[in-house]
């Protein structure tokens, strides 16, 4: 992976951090709120996802469309984090960790 692209080394960070943290949510939550855990496991590793398309985008257009969708599916993630934080399913501390820049 190149050292320059910030946007994709950290989108690809974040997408082990959530891989990590479903890990961690289903193995200590009833079973029923695993489908939960599993929208917030593929929004939040979509992100990187669609930025790695976007390096291979076909135009400018192709381009701005896949970092928006990768967007929108950072803001998807930010709300799934929320509900487990107000559901008290992670803690402020956790929720903070996972929620920072």
């Amino acid at each position: 992976m190149k050292k320059d692209n910030v946007v994709k080394i950290k989108s690809t960070d974040f997408a082990v951090r959530i891989i990590q943290l479903v890990k961690h949510l289903t193995q200590k939550i009833p079973y029923a709120e695993h489908a939960i855990c599993t929208q917030l496991l593929k929004s939040g590793t979509s992100i990187g996802a669609n930025v790695r398309e976007a390096e291979h985008a076909e135009s400018r257009e192709d381009f701005i469309h896949k970092l928006k969708v990768a967007l929108k599916e950072a803001n998807e993630t930010e709300y799934w984090l929320e509900i487990f934080y107000r559901a008290e399913l992670l803690t402020r501390e956790q929720y903070e960790s996972v929620n920072s820049d």
